[in-house]
């Protein structure tokens, strides 16, 4: 999956010849996942249709404030484009267009709505070698850039004119991988190393039965998709479970029972910089597992359990550099039953939840936690979506890790 995928993206067409590359990028952006927006200067429709970029981005393509052949016409609204976006792409970029941006200009609807951007603006120069090469050019590209705006630099190779050198707007994978690349290293997360436990485990019984919890392993996903998109090398050491994710800064390591994720977390645990055990770990198992399935019998049945490996306990008592993070799901006496799982554990923050708490818990689309810190600090939150929660938790690890 790429860091662009589930972003908006609004790209900017410019009335430069090498608006024809535009089409490719609307395409890469979508196979990345990306949700497209396109506005046009309304000189940039004598290179690239808006028919076509529309079809390819499944939107309607703008260039103006009001339709002028419609007299009922609803005022395209350049703030809320500006805010609707993610990151901004003026590609082609013109010189016109780069001094207009430069000095405040706003005589369409594409400059308008630069203005109002909130997000991060690219923007790929194009245009023959004396305009690239000019000192006013280049003033321009210093100002914007001074704006916090980040230059795709132009490529050399043969210009529209037929002279040769730096001008040509970069290849549009090149622009894809270039915004790819410098979301990734500004990215809080970038180069780390993170394990996360989710699921339940299943302790078998027979070959039929086994012992286990009502845990989906959705919370563990959403932390693993979190850590993936600010930047993590994640391992998920996932249990039994119906859910799935893919991305490619995640690893899954599906396991069954808890001698399976213990082996799995003593493999990955040395080399991690931060780890979450958010799985529901069986804490017993059975002494003895049958070989056939059990018959049911006229008499009462019972099964003789031991202790499964305390796997949270166990990176506790080896940690090193790793911040380690646990969940703790309680009934009653919440958060002295937290604090002490905290302390015993050797955490650095524990996660509390309440299967009292509405909408908390096993299977529920929506989490309710309470975050209790190494110095006994609390922080409570509303009830929210696992997403947002594990928002919360990796905003809580960040402000704590820079502490």
């Amino acid at each position: 999956m790429s860091v662009l995928s589930g972003k908006k993206i609004l790209i900017g067409v410019t009335a430069g010849i090498a608006a024809y590359k535009t089409a490719a990028l609307v395409r890469l952006f979508i196979k990345a996942g990306a949700e497209v927006q396109v506005i046009m200067t309304p000189a940039a429709k004598d290179f690239v249709t808006p028919l076509t970029l529309s079809t390819l981005s499944k939107r309607p393509v703008y260039s103006s404030f009001v339709d002028e052949e419609d007299e009922n016409a609803v005022w395209n609204n350049h703030v809320d484009f500006g805010m609707w976006a993610d990151l901004i792409l003026i590609a082609p970029a013109t010189a016109n267009t780069l001094s207009k941006m430069a000095s405040g200009a706003s005589d369409n609807l594409l400059l308008a709505t630069y203005l109002s951007a909130k997000s991060p603006v690219y923007f790929a120069p194009a245009m023959d070698l004396d305009m690239y090469n000019h000192p006013s050019t280049h003033a321009t590209f210093s100002k914007l850039q001074s704006f916090g705006n980040i230059m795709i630099p132009a490529t050399s190779g043969e210009l529209a004119s037929g002279l040769v050198g730096q001008g040509r707007m970069a290849e549009p994978q090149s622009i894809v991988t270039f915004i790819e690349n410098d979301i990734l290293c500004k990215l809080p997360l970038q180069g780390k190393k993170v394990l996360i436990t989710a699921g339940p485990t299943y302790e078998a019984i027979d070959p039929v039965r086994f012992i286990g919890n009502h845990s989906s392993g959705k919370m563990g996903i959403e932390l693993a998709k979190t850590a993936a998109n600010r930047g993590a090398e994640v391992v998920l050491v996932l249990g039994p479970s119906a859910l799935s994710v893919t991305h490619d800064l995640i690893t899954l390591i599906p396991v069954v029972n808890a001698e399976e994720m213990y082996a799995a977390v003593v493999k990955n645990y040395d080399n991690c910089d931060l780890a979450i055990a958010s799985a529901a770990v069986s804490d017993y198992r059975p002494k003895h597992v049958e070989a056939q399935k059990i018959k049911k019998t006229a008499a009462d049945f019972s099964i003789a359990l031991e202790r499964t490996p305390d796997i949270l306990k166990w990176m506790g008592s080896v940690k090193k550099d790793q911040f380690l993070v646990g969940f703790a799901l309680e009934t009653e006496h919440e958060e002295k039953n937290a604090i002490k799982k905290l302390k015993s554990k050797n955490l650095d923050l524990i996660v509390l939840n309440s299967l009292n708490d509405k909408g908390a818990g096993f299977k529920e689309q929506t989490n309710k936690i309470t975050l209790i810190n190494h110095k006994l600090e609390t922080k409570a939150f509303d009830l929210k979506t696992k997403s947002e929660v594990a928002e919360d938790i990796f905003d809580e690890i960040n402000l704590l890790k820079n502490e």
